[in-house]
């Protein structure tokens, strides 16, 4: 009876101590690759401020090619959505909307996820001259786990997961653009 009551209290300890350190873990993260493109700057903000040239870059853009798309507002400016549906768990259901540009130099984006888990982050694209002939491009994505799902953040790489992902897309770009 005793090794019972202790498998029990073992048992509804766990979670205690688990929530008890997601009090203590960061809810934020934020990820950001770069790359160097041999194309001078104007060219490549007047490229990457169309969300729909993303479909011709981005990894996630190109992970279902049944996916349904569907597009609100003048692409290239703020207040333009492009928005997605697939029957792929890992790509599902949301929208992506241009909410700034700073003309020649940043495209901020507000992501809403809609499945398969509801989430609404940010990203953005900046671009830098280097030279008169080659633009660093920087991608980043900045997100919040709330308590208490921040304690996944304990246990998944956020930095790898979409850290990969965004350095597939500066790659496919910079092949798209050089």
């Amino acid at each position: 009876m005793r090794t019972l009551k202790k498998i029990i209290l073992v048992l509804l300890a766990i979670p205690i101590i688990l929530l008890l350190i997601a009090l203590m873990v960061q809810k934020d993260y934020a990820v950001e690759r770069s790359i160097e493109i041999n194309r001078p700057k104007q060219a490549v903000f007047d490229y990457v401020k169309y969300l729909k040239n993303q479909d011709n870059f981005s990894k996630w853009a190109n992970m279902d090619p049944d996916m349904v798309k569907t597009y609100r507002g003048t692409d290239g400016q703020a207040g333009f959505v492009s928005a997605w549906k697939s029957d792929n768990k890992d790509v599902g259901a949301g929208e992506q909307e241009i909410i700034r540009i700073e003309p020649g130099s940043r495209i901020d984006y507000e992501l809403r996820f809609i499945e398969p888990f509801e989430s609404t982050e940010n990203a953005y694209i900046i671009t830098t001259a280097v030279d008169s002939t080659k633009t660093e491009v920087k991608w980043g994505f900045n997100g919040r786990m709330d308590y208490p799902m921040n304690l996944m953040l304990l246990f998944m790489d956020f930095e790898e997961m979409i850290g990969g992902d965004l350095q597939t897309g500066l790659e496919n770009l910079k092949a798209q653009l050089e």
